[in-house]
Order: C-alpha cells, then structure tokens, then sequence
C-alpha cells in the first residue's frame, strides 16, 4: 500500500521576530532578510516535491509559500495558524513582566486573555492536521507541503510522530522543516507517523 508524505515547513523569518516579541496572530510580513534568507535556501538546497502546497492564513506563511514553491497556487488550510496569544500578542516577556496573567500564563496555569491555552492550541491543531490527512487518502493525493509555524509543527510532531518526543523537543528554524510519512494501516490503527527526514535536503 502506497504511503502519504506531508512536509510541514515553517515560514521565513518575519518582522520583529529579532526583537523576542509573541507573534502568533499578528499578521507580520516576512523581512526582508527573511525573504532573503529564503530565497537562498530555496535556491541552494532541495525541498521535496508537492503535489499541493497548504499553508496557515498569515502573510510570513504565504510570502514563504511562493518562495520555495513558486510553481504552486497555495491553499489556506486556517487551523493550521499559529497559536493566538491575545493581549500579549506582539509584546516582549520584558513588556509583560510584570503582567500576573502572564506569570500564570508561563506557568501553564491559564491562557492569555483573549488567547488560546494550550490545550485548545493543541486540540484545534489536532483536528486541523486530522483532517488534512484525512482528505489526502480520500482524494488520492499522495505530497503535500504545509508551510506553517513553529508552534504548529512542533505539536504535530508531539502528538503524532515517531519517534516519539516532547513538543519541546521539536523546534524547527525558519525555512526548514519535517516529512511526515503516513501508513495508511498505521494511521488508521493508532494516529501514528513516521518522522521521515529533515527539510531542506543539503545533500549531504
């Protein structure tokens, strides 16, 4: 039986990430040395082939999208978007240090205002990575890219990769990623898949 790969890529570097700020729903712009730094990758290294190209809604997912897969007309896929942290969104720990939500927030105790708590970043997540799978067995479709965020992919990986690891294990730097490799008797049986190989391939 013939396997699935999704290749899950994070986005280029955006702007303000230099400076520690939380950047989830923020809808920043790669910068421009982000676009640059991409555009390098793309033309020195090998991503993997897709038949179809997913990313999250935001322009640093989009923006990434035509760099490394200038042939392919993305579809948003919205719950892959990276996680929503609400009234701290865009500041730094500095600017929230003496934020009581946010020594709660870090502490795993509550979400941020306004924001996603961890479980319901991973459940929406979840259910978002689920279906994708789901409709690339229905539809036949057998490469898929999902360019995305650091937060998503490292609970993608968490939640269904093997081997197995914690979310904090599986950060990703800009403009590289994982291939996922689904059996369909594995995935229907347990949910599981393989982590199969890094992105880019540097040919080594």
């Amino acid at each position: 039986m013939r396997t699935y790969k999704i290749h899950l890529i994070r986005h280029g570097e955006c702007e303000g990430a230099g400076e520690g700020r939380y950047v989830g729903h923020t809808d920043l712009p790669l910068s421009e040395e982000g676009r640059a730094r991409c555009a390098q990758m793309a033309e020195e290294n090998n991503y993997p082939y897709a038949a179809s190209v997913f990313t999250s809604p935001l322009k640093r997912c989009k923006e990434t999208a035509e760099i490394l897969y200038p042939d392919k007309e993305a579809t948003e896929f919205p719950g892959l978007i990276e996680c929503n942290f609400g009234e701290f969104e865009n500041k730094t720990a500095d600017e929230l240090r003496d934020n009581e939500n946010f020594a709660g927030w870090l502490a795993g105790r509550n979400a941020p205002p306004f924001g996603e708590s961890s479980p319901e970043f991973g459940k929406r997540v979840c259910a978002a990575f689920e279906s994708l799978a789901d409709g690339m067995m229905k539809s036949g479709v057998f490469d898929v890219a999902v360019i995305t965020h650091a937060g998503v992919i490292a609970c993608i990986l968490s939640a269904y990769g093997l081997p197995q690891a914690s979310v904090h294990e599986w950060f990703t730097p800009n403009c590289e990623g994982f291939t996922l490799l689904l059996d369909p008797a594995m995935w229907m049986r347990g949910k599981k898949a393989e982590i199969y190989a890094r992105i880019p391939d540097m040919g080594e």
